[in-house]
């Protein structure tokens, strides 16, 4: 964690970015399109869940991070509840359906292993290193 020079290098946020990927392909084409209060939903819980992570870390503080991360968790879940409405509504496919949940649960995991590994760590963040320094 300590070697990371910028939030891209995270392995969880570019398997966020993915995700987001995959809902706006999914959220552009067939019967999707007139539902646009679930494209909005959809969208914005992928989406929070790249940008919670990439907030996270740029607080510079372990407990914050941690704290990000857990949002990120919950709009993970919240994406798939919405995809498990998509379904319902037969805007997917069964296969598409397993497909993203694959991509969200291993989110789920990298995020829980994450903040397991940052409660974990003595550091309390990069702003405090910096503030113990000066006088």
């Amino acid at each position: 964690m300590a070697t990371l020079q910028n939030f891209e290098e995270l392995k969880v946020w570019q398997k966020s970015r993915d995700l987001c990927r995959h809902i706006f392909e999914l959220i552009s084409t067939g019967k999707f399109l007139r539902d646009f209060a679930l494209i909005d939903q959809v969208n914005r819980s992928s989406d929070s869940v790249m940008d919670n992570i990439a907030e996270g870390y740029a607080r510079l503080g372990t407990n914050e991070f941690i704290n990000f991360l857990t949002y990120a968790n919950a709009s993970a879940i919240e994406c798939k509840s919405q995809l498990y409405r998509a379904f319902d509504r037969s805007y997917i496919t069964k296969e598409k359906q397993e497909e993203l949940f694959s991509i969200i649960e291993e989110i789920i995991k990298m995020i829980s292993s994450l903040i397991t590994y940052l409660g974990k760590t003595g550091f309390r963040g990069q702003k405090f290193k910096v503030r113990e320094k000066s006088p």
